[in-house]
């Protein structure tokens, strides 16, 4: 049995020990965000999509989960951190090797397509069009507060930042929000 730390949650300690319900617990609770964050999050290979940055991610979170220490909640900003961490790596590998993939032949032709209620922020054109106008640590910070939900030191943890400046980088991504939306509310009267 995992040793347990006074900060360790129920659900933590029996994912340290392995337990496979207290893993569907995490991911579920964890796995649908963090998909839709790192679809909007630039991996500069096109042959690797959010779900395999998440996939990665994952089996990371499993590999050093003893090193984890918090709660269900806090595990969320460890494991968000991971897969940024491992996002820019992949952006990485990407640049050196400059590979674009040939032509791949469509998944709906043989499968049935199964709508993801998660990745409505691909749906939702104009939204993605001006969270790409901002800068990307107020996009990264919006994403992770006001899109998925974590709090202030989740999304600190998530992005290897201090609260603080989550605190500043959400209200500074949330003028320029205001600002372009007052701008496109300009751009759409009748003139």
């Amino acid at each position: 049995m995992a040793e347990r730390y006074d900060d360790d949650d129920d659900v933590v300690t029996r994912a340290k020990d392995g337990d496979p319900d207290a893993w569907r617990e995490l991911y579920r609770a964890h796995a649908g965000r963090l998909v839709a964050w790192l679809g909007l999050r630039p991996t500069g290979d096109s042959a690797m999509t959010a779900d395999d940055i998440a996939a990665d991610a994952w089996v990371v979170a499993a590999s050093k989960i003893a090193d984890f220490h918090g709660t269900s909640s806090d595990f969320a900003g460890w494991l968000f951190g991971i897969a940024r961490k491992t996002s820019m790596r992949a952006k990485e590998r990407s640049d050196r090797r400059r590979t674009s993939p040939g032509e791949v032949g469509e998944v709906g032709e043989h499968l049935d397509v199964v709508p993801d209620p998660t990745l409505l922020v691909d749906q939702q054109f104009w939204v993605k069009q001006t969270l790409e106008l901002l800068p990307a640590r107020e996009r990264d910070v919006l994403g992770l507060v006001d899109g998925l939900g974590l709090d202030n030191h989740g999304a600190a943890e998530a992005l290897g930042i201090s609260p603080v400046a989550v605190r500043v980088a959400r209200h500074r991504g949330l003028r320029r929000l205001q600002r372009l939306a007052a701008e496109r509310e300009g751009d759409l009267s009748p003139t």
